[in-house]
C-alpha cells in the first residue's frame, strides 16, 4: 500500500498545544501503568500512539476524556488544567470526540436513525440536524445504506458510521481507538484517507492509537512509542522507525516503513 499522507506537518503555524500531559502517573493497585509521562499534541496535528498490549494507550484516551483520573500530575486541554473536570464538561467545553474500538452505535437502529438520535442530543437547532446528517451521509458515501440496521453493516461501514456520529458535535479533538483493527486492506486505506482529509478540511486535531504500525504511521504527523510505563521515543514516522530505542522496544530490526 502506498503512503496515504502526501505531506508531513513539520512546523505548525500555531504552536499551541491542545492536549498536554504533565508528570502523569497512574497505577491499578500495585501495578504501575504510566510512570511520570510528559507529552504534548499540537493543534491541527495527527498524532499516533504505538506500543505493546497493556502499555497504556487506551488508558491515555480514558485520561483525556476524564473516564479515569491520574494518581498524580496534570492534564491540560487548550492550556487549561482539566485534571478534575468531569467527562461532560470536557466534551462540551473543549469539544473532545471519541471513537471506540468496538461499538459506539445502536445495533437495532438504522444507520440514519443512529445519526438522528445522536444529533438530537448534540445539535440544538432542528434545521441544522438534517443538514449535518445529510452532509455526513454524503461525505462518507453512506446514502445507499442509510436505511440498513447498524448490526447488518460491514466492518468498514460501521467504522464510518461511528466516526460520522462523533463528528456531529463538530469536535476540535478526535480520539480514534484501534481504528484499523480487524479491517481489510481497502477499508484501512479508505479510513486513512478520511483521517487525512478531515485534518486538511477542518484543521481538527486527531489522536490515533493502534497496533497496526505501518497503517498508523502512513497517516500521522508525529507518533510516540510507549513501553514499560514510559514514553521511550517520539518523532516523525520516518525518524521514529530509525530510532534505536523504538527499534529495541517495539519495531525490531526488520521493520520497514516505506
Amino acid at each position: 500500500m502506498g503512503i496515504i499522507k502526501k505531506f508531513r506537518i513539520k512546523s505548525f503555524k500555531n504552536k499551541n498545544s491542545i492536549i498536554e500531559f504533565k508528570n502523569i502517573t497512574l497505577s491499578y493497585g500495585k501495578r504501575i501503568i504510566l510512570d511520570n509521562i510528559n507529552f504534548k499534541i499540537n493543534q491541527g496535528q495527527i498524532f499516533g500512539m504505538l506500543g505493546p498490549n497493556g502499555v497504556g494507550k487506551s488508558t491515555i484516551f480514558n485520561l483525556i476524556t476524564g473516564l479515569i483520573s491520574p494518581d498524580s500530575g496534570h492534564i491540560k486541554i487548550n492550556q487549561e488544567d482539566v485534571t478534575n473536570y468531569p467527562i461532560y464538561l470536557r466534551t462540551k467545553k473543549f469539544k473532545v470526540g471519541y471513537v471506540p474500538q468496538y461499538g459506539g452505535y445502536f445495533n437495532e437502529l438504522t444507520l440514519h436513525d443512529n445519526l438522528k438520535a445522536i444529533s438530537e442530543i448534540v445539535i440544538d437547532n432542528k434545521n441544522l440536524r438534517s443538514e449535518k446528517i445529510n452532509y455526513l451521509l454524503s461525505k462518507f458515501e453512506l446514502e445507499n445504506v442509510k436505511e440498513i440496521k447498524a448490526k447488518f453493516l460491514s466492518g468498514g461501514q460501521k467504522k464510518k458510521l461511528v466516526i460520522a456520529l462523533s463528528l456531529l458535535s463538530d469536535p476540535k479533538v478526535l480520539l480514534l481507538d484501534e481504528c484499523f483493527a480487524a479491517l481489510d486492506v481497502l477499508t484501512i486505506k479508505m479510513l486513512q484517507e478520511i483521517i487525512v482529509n478531515l485534518q486538511q478540511e477542518t484543521q481538527i486535531t486527531i489522536c490515533i492509537c493502534d497496533h497496526q504500525a505501518r497503517d498508523l504511521l502512513a497517516c500521522v504527523d508525529v507518533a510516540m512509542i510507549l513501553s514499560n510505563c514510559k514514553i521511550i521515543a517520539q518523532d516523525t514516522p520516518n525518524n521514529l522507525v530509525n530510532d534505536i530505542n523504538a527499534k529495541n522496544a517495539y519495531f525490531g530490526e526488520s521493520f520497514k516503513f516505506n
